[in-house]
């Protein structure tokens, strides 16, 4: 015989659908339901007074059956066989009546596989929602009062051992757990539309006086009778409390990430953190940063100091704090010298690099406890008090303190964990500005190096100069000029441009000006000196070695004014042309062959020498004042000469700058800016005198004479003895050393220069004479009496010049 089993639980299905046939102690059938007819094809006529085991698709399982039903399992499948033979799986169900007379019958119910299937389904829907799911379901009729509760609300405890039904949620729910008045509000609006209200957001406190607040998923569904009527509705309530904070934490998250750390002041950064915590995560914070990082200087060695400085860099909210004996509240920029006296959590913070959280009984330890004080900051209302250490790169950068008083909710583990996030954002973005300012610090070091940070003032010219890096972040580039004095009154003026900018144009641009100075001092002219410094630019490229791309070549203008004779010689190595704005008013551009770049090797450059009358301007510049990727360089020069042809001709220099500045700087300029402009001033006629000396022993006299008498029409009869002792050695010196022609000339400036030029290129050296030696004295002398002497070179001959200061 097959095995057939069957459960003991002896369950009935839910009635309506399922078929039902009686059977008598001697196993016939005396009665037959319409499902049974239904489902088996068989009418009653047929059936009923007939062995019940005639209805078995195989008779042979009778006996098994009912012992199995005499022991007590009475539910299980069994196959029936239809009235056209066919077999039909059926789940019975078997209950044993007894009538008042004694007799045993049993009661059969049966059902097929899909309405057994649809059944069990419908069974397991019910369990779960009523049993076995975790979402408490209330029901309540049209009145708002409850039907009934799941098995998961019950367990609850808000309605445990009480008597519920038939009262509204207001009459039974303890006072504070949510408002009443809004879930009424909604319950009659789903009574009045008919529509369901999903997902609503409760906030409530289950549990009277916790700090800790409850947020619930609440969906309220009708339930409709067949006729569509509302007759009850279904509150389905989940616990999302966890869910809701996470969400507000993510949202404080992405909230920090776009709003702090947008600039590179730490200040701002710091008061960035303090603006995004108060009031969504905390009631009050504060952030504390060691007194080294904002001081621009080079981080510490340790990189968790052992007695650190903190001062208040930002602070945000307050605290509820009644005490009127509190310690005052640290301003910002004052020293935190609280949060480093031994025993504060901000020493063990820092050291160890690991978040500080204190609550409630933590803040205030009970009598007799030790060290019962509260931590810095944290007044009489603090009742959640939360310190997180600020390190970047493993080294500490400071502290941030959040607290709690208003809300009343304490910090969670999850909370510190989004503190953690936070404050180390931030602490990248504090690492950062302070790495800047420390980086913008060095660049500005390193162009006050570099560039002339005070001009001189010659009589000769009046200068001023504007220079804009490139880039604001480091502060350099290639640009560069200067303004040399040189001898005879005279003056060098002078604008380069190495290409590129940033760090390896700034030190390349720092050995060329360099470099310019130093032959400067040689009194070369403009060809010579830029032939020299082509060599040097082809030395440092060489030097480089693989990093030549990063510089690779510079441009140069290089011009020499005398004020004396009122002409500038002026030669550029592949620089823009300079410009010379008349005191009448016109504006033009000195015709000066270009020439190569500085670093080609084995450039010819050529020289052009112009005559600037007094108050004229030249204006000296680089090519990114009119160059950019939106305008070429020929139209730049246009625009500079229709601005300058605007500019009044006597404007000062500095206010000839601006104006370039401000008219042509292309927008968003992507190269560094250099202008120099000088107005011109000669020396006056009875400033100089000059004279020719005849190649004989007898002019020394004369020359002594010629310089008294000079001296003295200039009023420096004082200077006479020293003067006339240079003016004798030097002549005397052409005299046996030069050759014809011989020069004096004096000139009166802001000191007293003495110049004698010969026709002889022999260089003149000074030497200690012995004691028995009767002459080699002579130039060592004037070393002594003068504050400056040299030799320049011309184009027949040399000049030896000395200059002495004049009183006042």
């Amino acid at each position: 015989m097959r095995d057939i089993t069957f459960d003991d639980r002896g369950e009935l299905p839910e009635p309506g659908g399922e078929a039902e046939v009686l059977i008598d102690a001697q196993g016939r059938v005396v009665a037959w339901g319409p499902g049974a007819e239904e489902l088996l094809g068989r009418p009653a006529r047929e059936v009923l007074g007939r062995p019940a085991d005639e209805l078995l698709h195989d008779p042979a399982d009778a006996a098994h059956v009912l012992r199995r039903w005499a022991e007590g399992v009475r539910q299980g499948p069994l196959v029936l066989r239809r009235r056209d033979a066919e077999p039909v799986d059926v789940q019975v169900w078997a209950r044993l009546l007894t009538s008042a007379d004694g007799a045993h019958q049993w009661l059969v119910q049966g059902a097929g596989a899909e309405s057994y299937r649809t059944y069990a389904f419908g069974r397991a829907l019910l369990q779960g929602l009523f049993t076995d799911i975790p979402f408490h379901i209330d029901l309540f009729d049209t009145r708002m009062r409850f039907v009934a509760q799941n098995l998961a609300q019950r367990r609850a405890g808000v309605f445990r051992e009480t008597a519920y039904t038939g009262h509204t949620m207001r009459e039974m729910a303890p006072p504070g757990l949510l408002d009443f008045d809004a879930l009424e509000e909604r319950q009659r609006r789903v009574l009045e539309t008919g529509e369901a209200l999903l997902d609503t957001e409760v906030v409530g406190h289950p549990v009277p006086g916790s700090p800790n607040d409850y947020v619930w998923s609440e969906s309220i569904l009708p339930l409709r009778d067949p006729s569509g009527t509302v007759i009850a509705l279904a509150h389905v309530i989940s616990d999302v409390t966890q869910r809701v904070r996470s969400r507000e934490r993510l949202v404080l998250a992405n909230e920090a990430g776009t709003r702090i750390g947008t600039t590179l002041d730490l200040w701002q950064t710091a008061r960035e953190l303090a603006e995004v915590s108060v009031p969504w995560f905390a009631d009050a914070c504060h952030v504390d940063l060691l007194d080294s990082v904002l001081s621009d200087r080079e981080p510490a060695d340790d990189a968790r100091p052992r007695h650190p400085v903190l001062r208040r860099a930002a602070r945000g909210g307050a605290v509820d704090d009644t005490d009127a004996d509190a310690a005052p509240a640290v301003r910002v920029g004052e020293l935190d010298t609280a949060a480093t006296a031994p025993g504060s959590p901000f020493l063990d913070a820092l050291a160890k690099g690991e978040s500080v959280l204190l609550a409630d009984e933590l803040l205030r330890p009970g009598p007799g406890s030790a060290g019962a004080r509260l931590p810095p900051g944290a007044g009489p209302g603090v009742h959640s008090w939360l310190l997180v250490p600020m390190l970047a790169r493993g080294v500490a950068l400071g502290t941030a303190v959040f607290m709690r008083s208003r809300s009343p909710r304490r910090f969670e583990p999850e909370d510190v964990l989004l503190a953690e996030q936070i404050v180390t954002r931030t602490a990248v973005c504090v690492d950062n500005a302070s790495r800047y300012h420390r980086e913008r610090t060095t660049a500005r070091t390193l162009r006050r190096s570099l560039l002339p940070q005070r001009l001189p003032t010659p009589s000769a010219v009046r200068t001023a100069t504007r220079y804009l890096p490139a880039s604001e972040h480091t502060g350099l580039g290639g640009d560069w000029f200067d303004v040399i004095p040189l001898s005879g009154a005279r003056v060098a003026l002078v604008v380069g441009d190495v290409v590129g900018h940033g760090l390896q144009s700034a030190v390349a641009m720092g050995r060329l000006r360099g470099a310019v100075r130093t032959l400067a001092d040689l009194d070369l002219s403009p060809v010579e000196l830029l032939a020299h410094l082509d060599e040097q630019m082809n030395r440092f490229l060489d030097e480089r070695g693989d990093e030549v791309s990063l510089v690779t070549g510079a441009t140069c203008l290089y011009a020499v004014y005398d004020p004396v004779s009122r002409l500038c010689q002026l030669a550029r190595a592949g620089h823009p042309p300079p410009a010379v704005v008349s005191v009448d008013g016109a504006v033009d551009f000195v015709d000066l062959p270009g020439g190569p770049p500085l670093g080609l090797g084995g450039v010819v450059f050529e020289e052009r020498e112009i005559a600037l009358a007094d108050g004229d301007l030249l204006v000296l510049y680089t090519d990114g004042l009119l160059e950019s990727r939106a305008q070429d360089f020929g139209t730049g020069l246009r625009r500079m000469l229709t601005t300058l042809s605007r500019t009044p001709a006597s404007a000062a220099p500095q206010e000839v700058c601006d104006t370039l500045v401000r008219e042509l700087l292309p927008p968003g300029h992507q190269d560094d800016v250099a202008v120099l402009v000088a107005r011109m001033n000669g020396l006056a006629p009875d400033s100089h005198a000059t004279w020719e000396i005849e190649a004989q022993e007898r002019m020394v006299g004369r020359a002594r004479e010629l310089t008294a008498c000079q001296l003295a029409r200039w009023g420096l009869a004082e200077e006479s003895f020293t003067t006339e002792l240079i003016v004798s050695e030097l002549v005397t010196n052409a005299l046996r050393y030069g050759g014809a022609p011989i020069t004096l000339r004096l000139i009166r400036d802001r000191s007293l220069i003495c110049e004698v030029s010969d026709g002889s290129s022999t260089s003149p050296h000074v030497r200690r004479a012995q004691d028995t030696d009767e002459g080699g004295r002579g130039l060592y002398l004037i070393t002594q009496l003068t504050q400056n002497w040299g030799t320049r070179y011309g184009e027949r001959g040399k000049t030896i010049w000395a200059e002495q200061s004049l009183p006042g």
